[in-house]
C-alpha cells in the first residue's frame, strides 16, 4: 500500500491544501455544538436575544466557509485523484511493456486488464473520497471525543469508553475485509478471462455449437464472484448495526446522566447538548466509516496487485557489460552449441544446436510439431535467453549487444498475423515510424498484397477490423509481412507466415524477398518453400539432425526424404531414388 500511495508524491502541494480544506469543514463542524451550547445556556435560556443573534449570525458565517472550503476541496480530491489514477495505470501499463515473455506467462492477460482497470479505478476513488471524506470521518470521531472532554468530563467519559472498543473492532474487520476483497478480485480476475476467451473465439463458439457449455462457464465464474463479494460484504454490512447499538445505547447515557447532572448543578443544559451532538456526529462518523473500511480493504487488495506487478523483477535485460556501439551490420547468424529450456520448466526445447548462416542467405527451417522451431527463432532477436551456448550476431554474441540495436534491425512476422484496429496503411506504417507513402506501396507491392488492397473501398485508407477480421489468412499474412519489409531489416524471420498462400503468391513473394539485403529464415512445413533456400535445417525433438541444400539433404536425410515423398507423392520416389 505504501509504494501504490508513493505516487502522490508530485501531488503534495495540492494534497495539503485539499487537507487544509477538509480540516477548515472539520473545525467548523467541531465549533458548532460549542456555539450552539452558548446560545442555549446564554441566550434561550437566559432570554438573551441579542446573544442568540451574535452567536447564530457567527454560525451562519463558519458554515458558508465550511461549504466553500468543501467546494474547492472537491476540485482539489478531484484533480489529485484523477491525476494518481494517470500516474499509476501510465507506470503499469510502461512495466508490462518492459516484461519478458517469461514475465507475461505469470500474468494471465485478463489479470493485467483488472489491474490496469478495475483497481487502479478502486485506488483513484478511494484517494479522491480519502481527501474529500475518509479521513474526515476519524478525525472528527477523534475531535468529538476530545471536544467532548472540554465541554464536560464526567458526561464525556461515557464517549472515552466506547469509541476505542469500536475503533480496535474496526480494525479488525478492515484486515479480514482486505483478505476477502482480495479473493474478490481473483474471482473478478477469472470472470474477465472467461469473457475474454469467448469475445475472442465466437467464430468457433458458435461454429462448434458450444454456447450452452460457455455459458455454464461463465455462470460458474460469475456464481463464484458473487459468493466470495457476498462473503466481503457481509462482514462489513454487519458491522454497521453494532456501531449504531453501541453509539445510541452512549447517547441514551449521555441523555440519562446528564439530567441527574442538570438538576444537581453538575452541568448546564447547553453542555449536555453539546456532548449529544458530539455523539450524535460520532455515530454518523462510525457510520461512514463502516463502508472507508470496505473501501480502504478494496484498496489495499487492489494496491497490493499493482504492486505485485510493479515489483515484478524483469529477468530479461541488459548485461552490465553490453556493448553499446555493437549493431547488425551485415546479418550474418551463428548457433554455438545452444540448448534452452523455458523459463521454470525442466523439458530441454533446444539440445545442442549449432549451425551459421551467412549475410543474405535464404535458410528455411523445417520440423513436426514441437521440434523447437518458434523457440530458436525467438532466440535470435532476444526474446529469450539461451540456457547454454551463444547465438552470434555478425560474429557478437546478443547478450551483450542493446536489444534496442538487434530488434531495431529485424524484421519478424509470427506464427499467427496480428494486425491492429486501424487502417491499412496504419498497420505497415506501423513496423516503421513515419513510413512515406512510396515506401508503404513498395512494401505492399513486394508482400504480394498491393492488388488486394487496390480493391478495398477506401484502399489504403480502409479500417481494418479487430485483429483483422475483415481479411481473409492469407490477406493477413501478407500485411504482417509488409509490415516487416518496410523496416528493411537486416535479418527477416518468417514464422511460418505463407502458410495460407498459394504456390504461385508464394513463389512471387520469395523472389521479391530475395531482392532484399538481408538474411532470411523460413520456418515452414512446405518442400516446396524449402526447396527454394540455401539451406535447409531440419529439426528433431529439440536437435538438429540435418542440414544443407534440397540435393544435399534428399542424399543424407532419411527423413527429409520422407517429408519429400510425403508431400508430393509417389511420383518423386524414382527421383530420390535417381540422387542417391
Amino acid at each position: 500500500m505504501v509504494k501504490a500511495l508513493s505516487f502522490l508524491k508530485p501531488y503534495r502541494i495540492q494534497v495539503t491544501i485539499a487537507l487544509i480544506l477538509m480540516l477548515t469543514e472539520l473545525t467548523v463542524e467541531l465549533v458548532h455544538p460549542l456555539l450552539m451550547a452558548k446560545i442555549i445556556d446564554d441566550g434561550i435560556i437566559k432570554g438573551d436575544l441579542q446573544v442568540v443573534i451574535y452567536w447564530g449570525a457567527i454560525m451562519i458565517g463558519m458554515s458558508l466557509l465550511a461549504f466553500l472550503a468543501g467546494i474547492i476541496n472537491s476540485f482539489y480530491a478531484a484533480h489529485v485523484s484523477q491525476s494518481y489514477g494517470f500516474d499509476i495505470r501510465k507506470h503499469l501499463y510502461e512495466k508490462v511493456q518492459a516484461f519478458s515473455f517469461a514475465n507475461f506467462n505469470k500474468f494471465p492477460t485478463s489479470s493485467l486488464i483488472t489491474r490496469m482497470t478495475n483497481d487502479v479505478t478502486q485506488l483513484q476513488n478511494t484517494i479522491f473520497m480519502g481527501l474529500r471524506i475518509m479521513l474526515r470521518a476519524p478525525l472528527l470521531i477523534i475531535g468529538g471525543v476530545i471536544m467532548s472532554l472540554v465541554v464536560n468530563v464526567k458526561l464525556a467519559f461515557l464517549l472515552v469508553v466506547t469509541v476505542p472498543v469500536l475503533f480496535f473492532f474496526l480494525v479488525w474487520v478492515m484486515n479480514k475485509g482486505g483478505a476477502l476483497f482480495s479473493h474478490v478480485q481473483k474471482r473478478l480476475d477469472a470472470v474477465n478471462g472467461v469473457m475474454r476467451e469467448n469475445l475472442v473465439g465466437m467464430r468457433l463458439i458458435k461454429a462448434f455449437l458450444r454456447r450452452n457449455h460457455e455459458v455454464k462457464r461463465f455462470t460458474k465464474a460469475n456464481e463464484e464472484l458473487r459468493e466470495k463479494t457476498v462473503s466481503a460484504l457481509r462482514l462489513m454490512e454487519t458491522t454497521m448495526p453494532l456501531l449504531l447499538v453501541l453509539m445510541n445505547a452512549s447517547i441514551i447515557a449521555i441523555l440519562w446522566f446528564g439530567s441527574f447532572n442538570v438538576n444537581n448543578g453538575g452541568a448546564q443544559v447547553g453542555e449536555v447538548v453539546a456532548i449529544v451532538h458530539y455523539a450524535m456526529r460520532i455515530t454518523s462518523a462510525l457510520s461512514v466509516f463502516s463502508w472507508i473500511v470496505m473501501a480502504f480493504s478494496r484498496a489495499r487488495a487492489s494496491a497490493n496487485r499493482i504492486v505485485e506487478v510493479l515489483d515484478t523483477e524483469i529477468d530479461l535485460t541488459e548485461s552490465t557489460q553490453v556493448n553499446h556501439e555493437a549493431k547488425v551490420v551485415s546479418g550474418r547468424i551463428e548457433f554455438q552449441g545452444v540448448s534452452f529450456k523455458y523459463p521454470d520448466t525442466t523439458e530441454t526445447v533446444l539440445d545442442d544446436i549449432s549451425f551459421h548462416v551467412n549475410p543474405g542467405e535464404t535458410v528455411a527451417i523445417l520440423g513436426a510439431t514441437g521440434s523447437g522451431k518458434t523457440s530458436l527463432f525467438q532466440l535470435i532477436p532476444r526474446l529469450y535467453d539461451v540456457s547454454a551456448g551463444k547465438v552470434l550476431i555478425d560474429g557478437q554474441d546478443v547478450t551483450f549487444m542493446k536489444m534496442e540495436n538487434i530488434r531495431k534491425q529485424i524484421g519478424y512476422v509470427p506464427q499467427e498475423a496480428l494486425l491492429f484496429t486501424g487502417s491499412v496503411r496504419e498497420n505497415i506504417e506501423w513496423g516503421k515510424d513515419h513510413a512515406s507513402m512510396d515506401e508503404i506501396i513498395k512494401a505492399a507491392k513486394d508482400a504480394q498484397i498491393h492488388q488486394t488492397i487496390e480493391k478495398l473501398p477506401k484502399q489504403y485508407e480502409t479500417v481494418l477490423g479487430q485483429k483483422g477480421v475483415n481479411l481473409s489468412g492469407g490477406q493477413k499474412q501478407r500485411l504482417s509481412i509488409a509490415r516487416a519489409l518496410i523496416r528493411n531489416p537486416k535479418i527477416l524471420l518468417l514464422d511460418d507466415s505463407t502458410s495460407a498462400l498459394d504456390l504461385k503468391t508464394e513463389a512471387k513473394l520469395l523472389k521479391a524477398i530475395r531482392e532484399y539485403t538481408c538474411t532470411t529464415l523460413i520456418i515452414t512445413q512446405k518442400i516446396s518453400t524449402a526447396i527454394e533456400a540455401d539451406k535447409i535445417l531440419l529439426l528433431e525433438e529439440g536437435r538438429l539432425i540435418a542440414e544443407g541444400s534440397h540435393p544435399e539433404l534428399l542424399k543424407e536425410s532419411p527423413l527429409y526424404k520422407r517429408i519429400y515423398i510425403s508431400q508430393y507423392g509417389e511420383e518423386v520416389r524414382d527421383h530420390v531414388r535417381a540422387v542417391e
